[in-house]
């Protein structure tokens, strides 16, 4: 059941001192958690815990696991090394900071990784730390676990749990640091390997190793491709984008903005990795980023998150290309993205707008509708999921709902009555051509658009309560988001639109790479 299939086809950082350096001709660095007198669980994914068929171990000897007390069936914990571009610029080596991997269990042949988050520091900490804080611990729990029931390729939670230990953090930055409760999250993937991991034995130019890596990653996770070589090289670089481009979309389907899309937070298998300072899109504005270190120049803005995965596969197919040496193939495969992208994100507005005809101007179409969701303010979540009762015989009867839905006074909003009248009478005209009965277009609009997110005040709640102790909500939530297409009419409480308070609330509105 346990393995060492990673540190086993790479090599190991020689040198096992546990202190900040440049690690060269390696992979990973060994590593032990930090030990926590006074770590304790605050819960346990039992559904993913009997996936993984972990569910024998007491839980006391859980709790010593999941907070790095205690190996797992003798494993070897270790911490990668990887570098990657961070908004846009060269950052050189990074690695797992604060993230230790430690097993790896072999699920049907299949690899999964266990590794916490905020168990200390590695030789790639730096400056920092290697700690977590439960604000972010709380975020990532709910969030990754909410995008897996979405149905978005992306890490999981398994365990939340508390290191014991005070730790002092800015959360804005603006030179007033806080102590905060230690956290830790024991989370779940095939594999952690980045994009960035690839950047950095090409930056080293160690083709020697730059061709370990790749060949490992497509023979344990890209098999069907076949045997590595130059044309299986480009193949590989192909599956990986378009496994990034479905994911993105999904992104923007929801309305999940990342907040932090540098080189080392892409997966390679084209998961949803590093929760950070990620925020959920509330009224529809392409040009809203969470991250307050991202607020000047809008880098990773809702909007642009397809652009920046291209950017980010540019930079792989950089660091590819010493096994290729051809350029002309790689720079096809991202245009075929681009291309793609165009023809997705058309298919995948029609799907929220239960059309399941294209027609030729279908792109002014929905271009008309975006421009009007953004200058009117409109909850993205609660206009999508209530355009699914919409009734193109009495269309007009719909605005009331939509003015409900929107984050502008009814002053604000009149001026824009006549261009949503205009669009309604489109949209009635387009699902009375499709001959579709309203109750099958119903269930297939409430496939995709979502009746509950974690949206940013939610899971601030939530942490105001679990920083005194109080973890009721936190379930609530957790439970909440496991059925997020479901009605759960018991939890209508929670499909409404951002409360006041949370529009300019730290921790809500403005989050930051602090944690």
């Amino acid at each position: 059941m346990f393995y060492q299939k990673f540190t086993e086809a790479l090599p190991a950082d020689k040198n096992e001192k546990n202190t900040p350096r440049q690690v060269t001709d390696a992979a990973y660095s060994y590593v032990s958690p930090q030990k926590f007198e006074n770590a304790s669980l605050i819960h346990v994914n039992h559904t993913l815990l009997n996936e993984l068929k972990l569910n024998d171990i007491e839980k006391d000897e859980l709790a010593l696991i999941f907070t790095g007390q205690k190996t797992l069936n003798n494993q070897k914990p270790y911490a990668m090394c990887y570098a990657g571009h961070q908004f846009g610029n060269w950052a050189g080596q990074l690695g797992d900071g604060r993230a230790i991997n430690i097993a790896e269990l072999d699920m049907n042949k299949h690899p999964i990784v266990l590794q916490l988050k905020g168990a200390g520091k590695t030789p790639y900490s730096r400056s920092a730390d290697g700690l977590a804080v439960l604000r972010s611990s709380i975020r990532e729990f709910l969030m990754s676990e909410a995008m897996f029931s979405l149905g978005i390729p992306t890490t999981r939670a398994l365990s939340i749990a508390l290191s014991g230990d005070q730790v002092l953090r800015d959360i804005l930055y603006n030179g007033n640091p806080a102590h905060e409760k230690g956290a830790i999250v024991c989370r779940t993937a095939p594999s952690f390997i980045r994009f960035g991991n690839f950047e950095n034995f090409a930056a080293r130019g160690n083709k020697v190793l730059l061709k370990k890596l790749t060949d490992y990653t497509i023979q344990t996770f890209y098999s069907h491709l076949g045997a590595p070589s130059k044309s299986t090289y480009l193949v590989f670089f192909k599956e990986v984008a378009m496994k990034s481009l479905e994911m993105v979309m999904d992104w923007q389907r929801v309305g999940f903005v990342h907040g932090v899309m540098n080189t080392d937070n892409m997966s390679i298998l084209g998961l949803t990795i590093d929760y950070g300072p990620f925020g959920w899109l509330e009224n529809y504005d392409p040009a809203w980023t969470p991250n307050t270190t991202d607020a000047q120049f809008k880098r990773y803005r809702y909007g642009n998150q397809p652009h920046i995965v291209l950017w980010n596969l540019t930079q792989l197919a950089n660091a590819l290309y010493p096994l290729i040496e051809e350029a002309a193939p790689l720079e096809h495969i991202l245009e075929e993205y681009q291309e793609t992208f165009q023809k997705r994100y058309l298919q995948m507005m029609l799907q929220k707008l239960g059309i399941d005809n294209q027609q030729p101007d279908d792109d002014n179409f929905i271009n008309l509708l975006t421009d009007l969701l953004r200058i009117s303010q409109m909850d993205m979540t609660l206009f999508f999921r209530k355009l699914s009762k919409f009734d193109p015989i009495t269309l007009k009867e719909h605005l009331p709902i939509i003015e409900e839905d929107s984050y502008l006074n009814q002053s604000q909003f009149n001026p824009h009555i006549y261009k949503w009248e205009n669009w309604l009478q489109q949209y009635a005209a387009r699902l009375l051509s499709c001959k579709e009965s309203k109750s099958n277009r119903q269930i297939r609009m409430n496939r995709v658009n979502p009746k509950y997110v974690l949206r940013n005040y939610m899971a601030h709640l939530a942490i105001q309560d679990a920083e005194k102790g109080d973890y009721k909500l936190f379930l609530e939530l957790y439970n909440l988001l496991k059925k997020p297409y479901d009605e759960q009419p018991e939890n209508e409480k929670w499909f409404r639109k951002r409360p006041d308070w949370a529009i300019n609330k730290v921790g809500s509105s403005m989050l930051s790479c602090s944690s």
